[in-house]
């Protein structure tokens, strides 16, 4: 019992930026401002998509997922790391908080990561596929692909999480992180962690590795088709819906991989930390603008929304 104690404390704290004081009050309030932000333009995706009837397709089916996702995503994080910025006491419940948010923060990530891949083959259907791309990317498909992502990804968080809270910690309660995450609490362990890294490696090339590596051979086919293009209009609405696209892939694999694709054991614990920032909070927080910003079709739905409130109300 005494062990079991130990291991499972009932409160951790998230050090966070302690070492780093100065940096926390610039942190808070960036976080103030661009959460609601970010709320908000998800949002708005949502909405738009779902009240334009021009805005019924399959790719929009799919950044409504995102929006969705990435709203999620940060309320794992965002609002516990503004009270631990905003307080002395930077502690998490162990139950409720900090298993809670291991366990949302991986679903909701490897969804992302799987959600990217589909996103990325409905592209791929539109430019080089596109007198079968209503065929293909039907409507049963679409839901059955969404579902996959979200699924699988909670399946993945399942199992990783469950490798990484069953290892001994012997009373260590500092994590050296804003959040709870596997790379941080695996540090945490006072018994050898290789097995346990190696079976999550697995995991993380699963969910990281392939997903990337199908998105680059689905880009790579449709740099080819688009240049082949007669249209100058054709190719610059292809290469700004894709751009955008790509922009997402970048930042969110590029980070995530850097931190899961190595032993935590190596990973600097301030670069860690600083990567983290990217893959958990900016990158989905990026998303609503990358997403409506770049795209002229939301853009213009977003216009006639509220042309169409304005006329209502008159």
């Amino acid at each position: 019992m005494e062990f079991m104690n130990e291991s499972h404390p009932e409160e951790f704290i998230l050090l966070g930026f302690a070492d780093r004081p100065w940096l926390e009050l610039p942190l808070f309030i960036i976080l103030v401002i661009t959460y609601p932000i970010a709320m908000l333009g998800n949002i708005t995706i949502i909405l738009v998509s779902r009240l334009d009837p021009r805005l019924h397709s399959p790719m929009y089916f799919f950044l409504t997922n995102l929006s969705f996702l990435d709203m999620c995503y940060t309320t794992s994080i965002v609002p516990q790391m503004l009270v631990n910025l905003g307080s002395s006491t930077k502690t998490i419940s162990y139950t409720r908080g900090c298993v809670a948010q291991l366990i949302i923060f991986l679903a909701l990530g490897a969804t992302e990561c799987l959600l990217l891949v589909v996103m990325s083959f409905d592209r791929f259907v539109a430019i080089c596929r596109p007198l079968h791309y209503v065929v293909i990317m039907n409507r049963s498909f679409c839901l059955r692909m969404a579902a996959f992502s979200w699924l699988t990804g909670f399946t993945n968080s399942v199992l990783q999480s469950s490798l990484t809270l069953s290892m001994p910690r012997c009373g260590r309660r500092e994590v050296d992180h804003f959040f709870c995450e596997v790379p941080a609490l695996l540090k945490l362990s006072c018994a050898d962690t290789k097995p346990i890294e190696a079976e999550l490696f697995f995991f993380s090339v699963l969910i990281l590795l392939i997903p990337v590596t199908l998105i680059l051979i689905s880009y790579g086919f449709i740099a080819q088709a688009v240049l082949k293009m007669r249209s100058a209009e054709g190719r610059r609405k292809a290469f700004g819906t894709c751009g955008s696209h790509m922009t997402v892939v970048s930042l969110f694999y590029g980070t995530a991989i850097y931190m899961y694709l190595q032993p935590p054991s190596s990973t600097s614990k301030d670069w860690g930390k600083m990567v983290s920032l990217f893959y958990g909070i900016i990158t989905p927080m990026l998303n609503p603008l990358i997403y409506s910003l770049r795209n002229k079709d939301m853009k213009d739905a977003f216009k006639r929304e509220i042309s169409r409130i304005c006329f209502c109300k008159k």
